[in-house]
Formats: structure tokens, sequence, C-alpha cells
């Protein structure tokens, strides 16, 4: 959009001066997407109609640059009414952000951004989740997150704001979806669950390979803090460590043999009870398969409360779980190595 002033004649006479206020006021809000200006570093808007905060600066390196909302609703007539409600929920109600994301580190690294899209009193409307891969030392990536598909009845958005960052050295992060790395096999997280302050979240290790794959033991784990620094003063326990019963980490560790396609699920259980002292949350876990392999770090997020344990149970066969690819599906997240030796071991035959 070309700035009021671009559209002035050579004269400033020739138009009066509240005349040229009034078509600067229409041509502002006639404009459905807003950038940032040239060489900022905030998420700052270039109008109120973007609806996003000129004090939301985005976070580590992830900022929002511009809004794209649907059109606003045309003055309704006798046979014709539109409402706002309707215009900003729905299979595809043409909202968007588009953003940008800085490496200020020395590694590549890959980015997992979660935003969210907000109404006019800041409530939050609808989350998405981008990964941007690849993002060099001193680089800065673009792209744009689509809101989808808005709950029935949600408010109009207005904003869009930067909700949680995590960043893992690319070299680590979880296989791109539909990819194999040279390993043969994947490892990802599943959504978990949780329940009366109980926490389940279960480890997976598919086998993309050609190759049939054995692992027999226990996945060895590294738990990390928001710098990717080892977390201490947890202790990881091979087993449930009495932290609940029947969640069948207790069961004697055995060999599991993957044929190409196959998947072997290890849990990870524990309470974020919170009593004395200062509640531990572990948002990485760098996985290893087996002493040896190369490391996954994935994000579960673990809150870990003042318990000080982490029970985790050996690799098994998964049931019904399928890879994307080979004509099944199952959840997959990142993942990378233990801080914890594991008495089990991984090996590829064939």
């Amino acid at each position: 959009m070309r700035r009021p002033a671009d559209l002035r004649p050579a004269s400033a006479a020739a138009i009066p001066l509240l005349p040229a206020l009034a078509a600067t006021a229409l041509l502002l809000t006639a404009c459905g997407t807003e950038h940032a200006a040239a060489g900022s570093t905030g998420a700052r808007p270039a109008a109120s109609r973007s609806g996003t905060r000129a004090d939301d600066p985005g976070k580590d390196g992830v900022r929002i640059t511009s809004l794209t909302l649907p059109p606003a609703s045309p003055s309704p007539t006798r046979d014709h009414s539109v409402s706002a409600e309707g215009l900003a929920t729905g299979a595809d109600p043409g909202i968007s952000a588009a953003y940008e994301v800085t490496n200020e580190g020395t590694e590549t690294l890959t980015y997992s951004v979660v935003f969210t899209f907000v109404s006019e009193d800041g409530g939050a409307v609808g989350n998405r989740t981008e990964t941007v891969r690849d993002v060099g030392p001193g680089r800065t990536v673009r792209g744009t997150v689509r809101a989808g598909e808005l709950p029935a009845g949600a408010p109009r958005v207005t904003g869009a704001k930067v909700l949680e960052v995590t960043k893992v050295p690319a070299r680590e992060a979880p296989a791109e979806p539909g990819t194999c790395p040279a390993s043969g096999v994947r490892i990802g997280t599943d959504e978990g669950d949780a329940a009366m302050g109980l926490r389940v979240v279960g480890l997976h290790l598919d086998n993309c390979g050609t190759r049939a794959y054995t692992v027999e033991g226990y996945p060895l784990l590294e738990l990390l803090d928001d710098d990717r620094r080892p977390v201490g003063a947890v202790e990881i326990l091979h087993g449930s460590g009495g932290i609940a019963t029947g969640t069948g980490l207790d069961d004697r560790p055995r060999p599991v043999t993957l044929q190409p396609g196959e998947s072997a699920t290890a849990g990870l259980v524990w309470r974020n009870t919170t009593g004395f002292g200062t509640p531990v949350n572990v948002p990485y876990v760098r996985v290893r398969a087996e002493e040896g392999a190369e490391p996954v770090t994935v994000t579960p997020h673990l809150d870990l409360g003042t318990t000080g344990k982490l029970g985790v149970g050996p690799w098994k066969q998964a049931e019904g779980r399928a890879l994307a690819g080979s004509g099944r599906s199952g959840p997959l997240r990142a993942a990378e190595p233990p801080a914890r030796p594991s008495t089990g071991r991984t090996t590829p035959r064939g």
C-alpha cells in the first residue's frame, strides 16, 4: 500500500487540510494486512487494525511482522447481513500472521514455535505450531502461519502473539515427517496423558529403514533446562520407582526386533507434586536408543514438581502403531540422548 504522502498532488494547496486528513484515514483503515516498519526490531503494528501489541516484541528471536485479517463486515442491508464472528471462524477464515525467526546463536538450530491468535481482550482463540528447520547462525528465516479452522462461536481474531519457542541443535532435531535418518531409526514422543497429578509420556523408536533393528533395555535420557544445560537433582529410575502402579514400566526388559515399518515404545512417568523446594521443569530431553547412538532432542516439557524422580520403562514392541510412508500412522515428536546410562542396547541386524 502506498503511503498517503505518495498520493498527494504537486501542489499541497490544491487539497484543503481537513479533506486530506479524511482521505488519509480512509486509506489506513482500508488495509487488511499491516506490516512492521522496515528495520523494526519488535512486533510493532503499522496500525491498530493488525491487532498485534506494540509491547509484544516476540520471543527468543521469533517475532510477528504482520497480520492478515478477513475484510470487515459489510454494512447490513435488508437482504444481506454478515456478522464479524462469521468472518473470523470457519474452515478457512483467511486469518494469517507473517513471522520471522532470527538465530542469534552460534550453531544451526531447528525451531518449534507455538503461535496464538487472540481476540480484542487478549484471550486466546486458537494456537498453531510451526517447525522452522536449519536456521544458521545470524540468519533470518521468514514464513506465514495460518489460523486455520477456529472453534464455532469463537470471538473475532484481532491479533497474534508468539506463545512458546523451543529450539534444538539441527543435528539433534527429530527427523522431518516422511524422512528417515541415516541410522534407519526415528525417535519421538507422543502428546502424553495426565490425571490427578500423574503424568505419562511415551517415547517411540521407529524403524524407518530397510533392515531389521533389535533394541533391548532402557532408553538413555538426559534432562535439559531452558538453556539446554543438564538438570541436576532428578533421579532417573529404571521402572516406575514406586511413582505409580499398573503402568507397565516395571516389566522385565526383553529383546525387541523391529522389522521395517515397526516401532517400539518406552514410557516415562512422574508426578508433578509440589512440596518444599523449587519445582523442576524440564522442557528438553536428550534421548539415545543405546550407548553410542546419535542423540535426538525431544521437547515433552516435563513438569516434575519437587518430587525429584522420573521413571522410565524398557523398550517394548508397539501395538497398532504405524509409520508415515508405510501405510501406518502414529504421533511423533523430537527426542535426544539421556543423561543416565542404560542397561540395554540397540543393535541393527541384517
